[in-house]
């Protein structure tokens, strides 16, 4: 099913902590230290990407479980390998983060009230909404430089005109979303290198309801970005290729099929554990 199977564990916890990584042998043991120390019952997952050092174990030995892939993949894949787990294992919630030490944990009970009240699909981890005069941005803030911003201020500007509400973060990738929205992002349309702005127009044209909520997100300062080199050009060419394709197809109809099929069986597709979804 869907390409990968997984053995069933026996957790009673709601929510899986997703963490793409790769090569972050540095970071990933701080990383599962901080989401433990989250009071929210939650299991964590992290998805090592073909690394060539010692993630994989370091991960293990702090008591996360580890799914292997055989070769770098891309974040996407990994992302989507985390997501296909969640739905098998029957997890209600995911909430997703980077390896690298950048998104603060401590925001996940904001990110899950959210999706847990019902008030959202999704909910964007948001560098740049406005935080309550009492929060006060640290030193070590995330600081994007002057191209990487104007990107972000160019895909935010594109995705809030074209879902009609504004988003301040599209390439965000601390986000939390419900066990529909995770049974929509296990299909075959979801990108492999880089999940951002035209994954938030997809579901949105699919009738998913879409939030932001402010976090904190530090620079990095051990490893190398996956936005380097290069690939910030590829990625700007990619993400205005996507989203021109995604506005050319026809609005998925899967929230319609879900209901459909509620109807007849009395459950959802997405409470199936073994169901397939087209």
């Amino acid at each position: 099913m869907y390409g990968t199977e997984f053995m069933k564990t026996t957790s009673k916890n709601p929510v899986l902590v997703v963490i793409p990584a790769f090569n972050e042998q540095d970071r990933i043991g701080h990383v599962i230290t901080d989401i433990r120390k989250v009071e929210v019952p939650m299991d964590i997952a992290v998805i090592d990407d073909g690394s060539r050092d010692t993630t994989a174990l370091v991960a293990k030995l702090n008591g996360a479980k580890v799914i292997r892939l055989s070769s770098h993949l891309g974040y996407g894949a990994a992302l989507q390998t985390g997501y296909k787990y969640a739905y098998q294992q029957g997890y209600d919630f995911v909430v997703q983060l980077d390896g690298d030490g950048q998104h603060d944990p401590s925001y996940i009970p904001e990110l899950l009230k959210v999706v847990m009240s019902g008030g959202a699909d999704l909910v964007l981890g948001s560098r740049f909404l406005e935080r309550s005069a009492q929060t006060k941005q640290p030193s070590n803030h995330y600081a994007p430089g002057v191209l990487r911003k104007l990107g972000i201020k160019l895909f935010a500007w594109l995705t809030s005109l074209l879902v009609g509400f504004k988003i301040t973060d599209p390439t965000s990738g601390y986000q939390a979303l419900n066990r529909r929205l995770i049974t929509f992002f296990i299909r075959d349309f979801f990108p492999s290198d880089y999940p951002d702005a035209d994954v938030i127009l997809i579901a949105h044209r699919a009738g998913f309801v879409i939030k932001e909520a402010p976090i904190v997100s530090y620079e990095r300062d051990i490893g190398k970005s996956m936005h380097r080199g290069l690939k910030p050009a590829y990625y700007t060419f990619k993400m205005f290729l996507s989203i021109f394709m995604t506005m050319l197809r026809k609005k998925p109809e899967f929230l319609r099929k879900q209901r459909d099929f509620k109807k007849k069986f009395g459950c959802s597709q997405s409470d199936a554990p073994h169901s397939s979804v087209s």
